[in-house]
């Protein structure tokens, strides 16, 4: 059998360098600025798009690919190696529709669907990006797929994330709080940590007045979620601020030993939720 072929999303934000590095194919969501629509990390950066969207009267809107799409891609790949394998994986169904549009493509492709596996992540950003760079390396040393998913999903259950909002005006804008509270959180400097449950939903774990705190928070969460736990791996994701990632990954060295670091870009689709300043921390056993 060749190598299993790995598929995810652009809202892994997996660096684009080590996206390359293994071979994993990224279908890119859409995001939609007005009329005009752009391809998320192809036709904009997070560096423009970050510097665009505090100017932005209306919040941008985002897409998931079509069934087409996706279809197109695997039939591509599977032209290109007929005999691997493809395993597809995509942020939670609990948050976009694009897990929806794969599975349909995938049963479009009739009997070579067979050898096409889609996965809901159940979660977002480089906290599925992990998994995903995680199978790829797998399928560098010719792991069977069956090997690949019982792998990732043994990360899965280790891997803590939480994400620090800077600002509540794009959870309002977004719906996910009243405006009455944002004005209210923004008057008190009320700091936002998220997280996503076990569902593949977005949720708050706690408010934090000021991000010096709110920084030292979370950390107190990942001490208490990874008890006993001294080396860990970590990426942090920014919105196109690198020296903040960086720290808090300073920050995050008092408390741990790091041995794997990642930092990466929050992308648009992802970022247009949350806003500029957000900081994503996604931790793992080393």
């Amino acid at each position: 059998m060749n190598r299993t072929i790995i598929v995810t999303d652009s809202t892994s934000d997996i660096p684009p360098a080590m996206a390359e590095k293994y071979g994993i194919e990224v279908v890119p969501l859409t995001l939609m600025f007005g009329d005009q629509s752009y391809r998320d990390n192809v036709d904009m950066t997070p560096e423009q798009f970050y510097e665009r969207l505090p100017s932005s009267q209306k919040l941008p809107t985002t897409s998931q690919p079509s069934p087409v799409e996706y279809m197109n891609v695997y039939r591509s790949i599977l032209d290109r190696y007929p005999d691997s394998p493809i395993l597809s994986f995509h942020i939670s169904s609990g948050l976009s529709g694009t897990f929806q549009s794969a599975t349909l493509a995938k049963s479009m492709l009739e009997e070579d669907g067979e050898v096409i596996t889609v996965v809901d992540s159940l979660s977002a950003s480089y906290g599925f990006g992990v998994m995903v760079v995680h199978a790829a390396r797998l399928a560098a040393e010719g792991k069977e797929p069956q090997e690949i998913l019982k792998a990732v999903e043994t990360l899965r259950q280790s891997r803590k994330l939480y994400f620090l909002v800077d600002t509540l005006e794009y959870l309002q804008k977004g719906g996910r709080i009243g405006k009455a509270s944002a004005i209210l959180g923004t008057l008190l400097n009320i700091k936002p940590i998220l997280s996503i449950d076990a569902e593949g939903i977005i949720y708050a774990v706690e408010k934090v007045r000021g991000r010096k705190k709110a920084v030292a928070r979370m950390i107190e969460l990942f001490k208490n979620d990874l008890p006993g736990v001294d080396k860990i791996n970590v990426a942090v994701g920014h919105t196109a601020e690198p020296a903040s990632g960086e720290e808090f990954l300073s920050e995050l060295d008092r408390h741990f030993t790091l041995e794997e670091k990642v930092l990466t870009n929050i992308g648009p689709v992802v970022g247009s939720h949350v806003g500029n300043g957000t900081l994503a921390v996604f931790i793992w056993p080393a």
